[in-house]
This record gives structure tokens, sequence and C-alpha cells, in this order.
């Protein structure tokens, strides 16, 4: 029995607080797994977020790393939050960004952007763990054809609230009298909580569309009990957390922007815009990473 069973007669009785519970599905990325999240079959977006990936834990032994060659984007902004380790980013706008936990990469693809996720080749050759969160975000109808952008945000640039052992990093978004600085096209909340055991948070409520996502640990809503990599979809009202054990959860939402076509890296409204990026992938009309003729091609071809 896996614990999503081991759960549901619970929800049903606290249905004032959980809606639905999700299970990650392991995916595989050339080599290194991830935990899918969303979408799922249960529940296709959260908010504006239509993609959730817990990478890692990984260890990387000497000689190995990531290594995703370059591929596109359009209709999304991606957001990629590291707990350890290292990831190089490079795009076709000429950013090189190192990527390190607590910072936060925002890449806003719009008409369209290429970018690829690498280990940096001194890390490869000494080896790193790895684990972090990456998050897209479906962009509103009226900006999903705006210019690609890229913007990095270092750890010490994010407001942090801490209070009775939770100490709450404003990712995007408002919470507790903070705002993070991040730019986002959509009302959107996302913060990184680290609890420790026996505390106590009540999570935002101005949000319209609310899920929790248990990276380690386990926490209670309301008696209900959450174990690590597990997804609760609450519903609307006064929500509380509580630490059963030392832990760490995201909390992803905002306003729900209407559904999108989701094919592979790209999301939009119209399935024919979908289909126009894939012929532009495919014959390479997108703009190139710089220094890098290397590519992903495109699914099925």
């Amino acid at each position: 029995m896996s614990h999503l069973d081991a759960y549901e007669p619970v929800c049903t009785l606290q249905q004032h607080a959980v809606e639905l519970l999700i299970e990650p599905r392991g995916r595989d990325l050339g080599g290194f797994s991830v935990r899918r999240v969303l979408p799922s079959p249960k529940r296709k977006t959260v908010g504006p977020f239509i993609f959730v990936d817990e990478m890692g834990p990984a260890n990387f032994p000497p000689g190995q790393g990531i290594n995703v060659r370059p591929h596109p984007h359009i209709g999304l902004a991606t957001v990629t939050f590291l707990f350890e380790g290292e990831i190089l980013h490079r795009d076709s706008l000429g950013f090189v960004q190192p990527i390190r936990p607590g910072a936060v990469n925002l890449m806003t693809a719009g008409r369209g952007i290429v970018h690829s996720e690498r280990t940096d080749p001194r890390l490869e050759a000494s080896g790193q763990r790895l684990h972090g969160i990456q998050t897209w975000m479906a962009l509103p109808e009226a900006k999903q054809e705006t210019e690609p952008d890229f913007q990095h945000f270092r750890a010490d640039q994010l407001p942090t609230i801490e209070h009775d052992g939770v100490a709450t990093t404003v990712i995007i978004g408002e919470a507790y009298g903070e705002r993070s600085p991040v730019p986002v096209h959509a009302d959107t909340l996302y913060l990184d909580q680290r609890l420790e055991k026996n505390s106590t948070i009540e999570l935002p409520g101005h949000a319209a569309e609310r899920a929790i996502y248990v990276v380690s640990g386990e926490v209670a809503v309301d008696d209900f009990h959450l174990q690590a990599r597990t997804m609760a979809v609450l519903r609307a009202g006064p929500i509380t957390l509580i630490a059963a054990q030392d832990s760490r959860v995201l909390t992803i939402g905002g306003e729900n922007i209407g559904p999108r076509h989701i094919w592979w890296n790209f999301v939009h409204t119209s399935r024919e815009r979908i289909d126009q990026a894939k012929h532009d992938w495919r014959n390479q009309v997108f703009d190139k990473v710089p220094s890098d003729d290397d590519f992903i091609p495109l699914p099925g071809k």
C-alpha cells in the first residue's frame, strides 16, 4: 500500500483543509532522475504553476554531472531553486549564470528562448551532491509572446522571516509582511519554509489556489499527516502547519490563469502556436546558445 492509499480515509475527514494528494512520478532525464509532481493525472496546475520537478538529492562522483543540452521553451517562465549543489545555466540571450543554493533563476521564455543546464567542469572533476526544485509558471494569455528575459537573484536578496522555530524565505510574492524582489506576470505565491520539530505556522491565505510540497520531514495539517515527497492541494481558508519533525516545505500558488496545452517544453493556449514551435525547433529557427551548437532533437524525430 502506498502512503497515498493510507491517507485517503483521513483526507475524506479533513475536506476543509486538503483537497487532493499528489505523489510524484519518477522521470529519467538522461541519467539524472527527477520526481515530477505537476502536471499529474489528478491535477494539471496550481495557480500559474504548471510544472514542478524535484531534482535529486543525487550524489555525483568525480567525472559525472548533469548535462541537459540546449532546448527551447515558449509561453512560460522557469524558476530554479536549489537546496544543495550548483547548476550552470546558459541561454540564447547570452547569459551564463551559476545557480547556487538559495538563489533564484527566473527565465521568462515568452515567444521563445533556448537554454542548457550543465555541471561546471570544475565541479564535475570533484563531484557534488545536487538537490533542488524546478518549476514552470504559465504566462497569462496576453503575456505568452512577450520578449524573452533572464534575471538572477542571490540568496541574500530574498527576504527571510524567522519566528518561533520557522524560517520562511519568500521566493516569489508576498508573505508575513515581506515581498520578494522576483518579478512575475501573474499573482503568485512561492515560499520555502524550514520548520523545527513541534513548531507551527499559519500559511498566507490570500492566494486563490495553494499547495504544499513536503521536501523532507513530516508535517500535519489539522491532524492530517503528510510525509516527505507528498504534495497536498489545499482548500481555501486558514491553514496551519505543525511540524511532526524537523521539516522543509514549499508552498506554491496564486491565481488560476486558465487551461494550457503543454507539449514537451512548450506551453500555450494555442495548439497551432505549439505546432509552429515544433516546426521552428525542428528547423533550428530558434536563437542558439552562444558557443554551443549542441541541442536536444525534437521528440519523435
